[in-house]
């Protein structure tokens, strides 16, 4: 649930960063605020500078110009603070890996908490909390290299929430997940919110993810080119943004689009027409087994 305060859980203001040698800037003057227990997705195309922003956040990159906060401390603190957890882009667990799904979680948690706790009560009890919280306690003994996408994709969640961070950023976090686990991953993120009250940045490519779980959608390639509910978000700025062909972008998620690409965005105030201010209509297609390959 988001809460009304001075201090959003995240603050981004004016930053712009050029990676060195290259001949554009990977973000320019982009600027947002986070309100703790938001829901936030992060939607754009790859090399759109979400990757980028998410270094940011976490304090692995600092910017040209422009700032970021974290609860009002820099994101190198947060971080050092357990502020900030982090859930990576997809991770490829090898059948034979030794460890099992609460092994990683623990690991996780002894670093936090410090290793002289690890085999006593307050770390067993932050693992099995984390894992009850992502439904992960019926698998969580099995090597994680037998595990299926959505199943090793709760305990990487569990993971980063074991440390019970303010502030949970996930990478891509549908890459490799069937249709069935992306809506469970839905119901996933509303209760990490509602639970947990923690603030969430989803970031993906995928529109169907952001737009069935998150509470406000920045479209981000570059610049920011809309910040608002996922029902404002419009054919001409999904075009704006991806300047690709929508369709074979978000796979079995069809776009009711009626722009070209390269228009403007409709909430710089520009009269594009009633095809403009239509919300983008979704029609998600079940694919067959051999169109899945």
């Amino acid at each position: 649930m988001m809460q009304a305060t001075a201090t959003p859980a995240v603050s981004i203001r004016g930053v712009t960063l050029r990676y060195p040698g290259a001949e554009e800037t990977a973000l320019a003057d982009v600027s947002l605020d986070v309100v703790p227990g938001e829901k936030l997705g992060i939607l754009g195309p790859n090399g759109g500078g979400k990757s980028t922003l998410v270094k940011l956040v976490l304090g692995l990159l600092a910017p040209d110009a422009g700032s970021v906060r974290i609860f009002g401390a820099s994101p190198r603190e947060a971080r050092r603070e357990g502020i900030v957890g982090y859930v990576p882009q997809r991770v490829e667990a090898e059948l034979g890996f030794p460890l099992s799904g609460r092994d990683v979680v623990t690991m996780a948690a002894g670093l936090r908490l410090g290793w002289w706790q690890r085999a006593g009560s307050v770390v067993k009890d932050r693992v099995d909390g984390a894992l009850l919280t992502v439904n992960a306690m019926g698998f969580s003994e099995q090597p994680v290299g037998t595990l299926s996408g959505g199943q090793f994709q709760r305990i990487m969640i569990a993971r980063a929430i074991v440390t019970q961070p303010k502030v949970l950023v996930l990478d891509e976090p549908t890459v490799g997940i069937d249709v069935a686990g992306q809506k469970q991953f839905a119901e996933l993120i509303e209760r990490l919110s509602r639970e947990l009250g923690m603030t969430l940045l989803v970031v993906s490519h995928d529109l169907r993810t952001i737009a069935s779980g998150c509470d406000r959608v920045a479209c981000l390639s570059r610049t920011l080119h809309s910040h608002g509910a996922p029902e404002g978000l419009t054919p001409r700025v999904l075009a704006e943004v991806f300047r690709h062909d929508m369709a074979s972008i978000f796979g079995d998620v069809h776009v009711d689009a009626h722009a070209a690409a390269g228009c403007s965005d409709p909430s710089h105030g520009h009269d594009h027409g009633q095809a403009d201010a239509a919300p983008v209509q979704l029609r998600i297609e079940k694919k067959s087994a051999e169109d899945q390959r």
